[in-house]
This record gives C-alpha cells, sequence and structure tokens, in this order.
C-alpha cells in the first residue's frame, strides 16, 4: 500500500493510500485514520466505514468530524471508496450507477461483472490488507451512510460473529423496493429479484443467524426519507423477526454530512464500546444515550 496523503490530525494521522485490488480489477484509495494510541505493537479496534452516492473516500474524512471521536476513544477508522474507478472501469450517465455507486453489492452483470465486487473489497480484501499493514486486530465494526449504510447493514448481517457492531445513518434499507436500489440491481445483479433478497437488509433480518443490534439514525427533514429509504420497513421486518433495532428519528435533519458531524460521535462511542465489550450495547443501548428511540426493542 503506497501512502499518498498523511496530515497530523488530534494528534494522530489521517493518511490516505492506494494499492492494487485484485478483487476489483483496478487501482483504489483508502482513506485511514490512526489515533494517537496507534504505535507498532498496538492492536487497535477498527470502524469501517461505507460512503453514499457520489462520494469517494474524501467526503467522510474532510466532512464528518470523526477524527476527534476516534482519537479519544483509541479507534482505527477505514474509510474506502464507493466504486472500483479507472478508465476501464464500466459507467453510466447519471449519479446513481456506476463509478461512486457500487451499492457494496458483486454484479454478475456485464459490463459490471469485471469489476464491480464491493461486496468482496469490503468483506473480504479489504480486512486483510489493513490487517496486514497496520496495528489492528480482528476486532471490527462496521458503519455507513445512505447507499453506504446499506452497504453496512448487509455486510454485517451476511457475516455472523465479524462484526461487534454495526450503525448506519439515512440507510437505503430496502433496495429492492425504492429506486435507487432497483436501477442498481437491475443493472449489477439483473432481473431475478430472488438474487436482489442477499443484498437487501430487510429481507436479511428475517433469517440472520447473528441478532447483532442495529443502531439507525434517520433526519426526519431528509429529502429522500419517504421516496427512497423508508426506514418503517426495517423497523417492521425487526419487529417480526425479533432483531434488536434502534431507529432514532432526529427532527430538523435532512441528507448531509451536517446531520452526519452531529452524531458521529455518538457512534462512534456506541462502537468503541462494542469493541470494547460493553454488554449495554449488546443489549441494543447505546453507550452514553438512554433515549429518542423509535420503534426499537
Amino acid at each position: 500500500m503506497e501512502r499518498i496523503e498523511h496530515r497530523a490530525c488530534f494528534g494522530g494521522w489521517q493518511d490516505v493510500y492506494r494499492h492494487e485490488s485484485g478483487v476489483l480489477g483496478c487501482t483504489m484509495d483508502v482513506a485511514v485514520y490512526l489515533p494517537p494510541q496507534a504505535t507498532r505493537d498496538a492492536k487497535l479496534p477498527v470502524l469501517y466505514w461505507l460512503s453514499g452516492l457520489t462520494c469517494t473516500e474524501q467526503n467522510f474524512i474532510t466532512k464528518a468530524g470523526a477524527q476527534r471521536y476516534a482519537a479519544e476513544h483509541g479507534v482505527v477508522v477505514v474509510a474506502p471508496d464507493t466504486s472500483p474507478r479507472g478508465d476501464g472501469v464500466a459507467d453510466a450517465d447519471g449519479y446513481d450507477l456506476g463509478k461512486g455507486a457500487g451499492f457494496y453489492v458483486n454484479a454478475t452483470e456485464a459490463p459490471w461483472s469485471r469489476h464491480y465486487r464491493m461486496y468482496d473489497y469490503v468483506a473480504q480484501e479489504l480486512p486483510a490488507l489493513v490487517e496486514a499493514h497496520f496495528p489492528v486486530g480482528d476486532v471490527r465494526a462496521i458503519s455507513g451512510h445512505s447507499m453506504g449504510g446499506h452497504g453496512a447493514l448487509v455486510v454485517a448481517l451476511r457475516n455472523p460473529g465479524r462484526y461487534r457492531s454495526v450503525s448506519a445513518f439515512s440507510p437505503i434499507v430496502a433496495p429492492s423496493k425504492v429506486p435507487w436500489g432497483e436501477k442498481a440491481f437491475s443493472a449489477y445483479l439483473g432481473a431475478d429479484r430472488e438474487a436482489w433478497k442477499q443484498y437487501d437488509a430487510c429481507e436479511l433480518v428475517r433469517t440472520a443467524e447473528e441478532k447483532l443490534p442495529l443502531l439507525v439514525d434517520q433526519g426526519g427533514d431528509d429529502e429522500f426519507l419517504d421516496g427512497q429509504l423508508r426506514p418503517q420497513l426495517l423497523q417492521a421486518a425487526a419487529v417480526a423477526a425479533g432483531h434488536p433495532l434502534q431507529l432514532r428519528m432526529r427532527p430538523g435533519y435532512d441528507h448531509s454530512y451536517y446531520f452526519i458531524a452531529s452524531f458521529i460521535g455518538e457512534h462512534i462511542a456506541h462502537h468503541a464500546a462494542a469493541m470494547q465489550g460493553d454488554a449495554r450495547v449488546h443489549a441494543g443501548v447505546p453507550h452514553g444515550h438512554d433515549g429518542g428511540c423509535c420503534g426499537g426493542h
């Protein structure tokens, strides 16, 4: 991995690395925040952050303000790009398909199947690289926003025992039933809607082997709330399956990074507590927060 950015930040280092991805067949950039607790002999917990449509690794590290809290809790934060990149990578017109819109699936349809294997990249290749090159162990958490919130929920639900905690901001919880997801899944996965279920959080909670508590923050004034996000579908699926969920509606907040920056501290504290074995988190109660829930159990 080649370091291409290196900036001091809250006593640690906000770096960006470039590497060749065998899974994606292209060169990828990934942001890594190393808190001041990172030493050669340390084995720190690591939080993976998945960003949303149109984003690269830069959006989160420049807008969310996460480094302050990662430094406080001694958590490494890894933020990959949202899709394969490069001149030879398939693309499409518009912001919601192609580059910047990988949807964290393994594409099976041409021309996407050659490069668009973001699920395998996030779940397998990237953690292996991170654990080989940085002072982290196998204690992991995962989070994300919008399309990345969808990715975080899907990756966690499909990999029981791999993550200590999972959270999401404004996730696309039922991509099989909303325009963003239907467009992407039709292109990447084809017309068979049964194949879509493996990447749909509402479907996955019904059969999840592990009841890993889900923490979701959703802005009440999000412009995509009713048309694309529909968190009530995840709430209903979780209730039916007896799967622990905290859905926290945040009045006045929209879909932007102003929303993420407002609550990222709570999410990092939640993940840090889970990765340090706080039983309250595994009971579905975020560290340092005892209220503000909607539809949880």
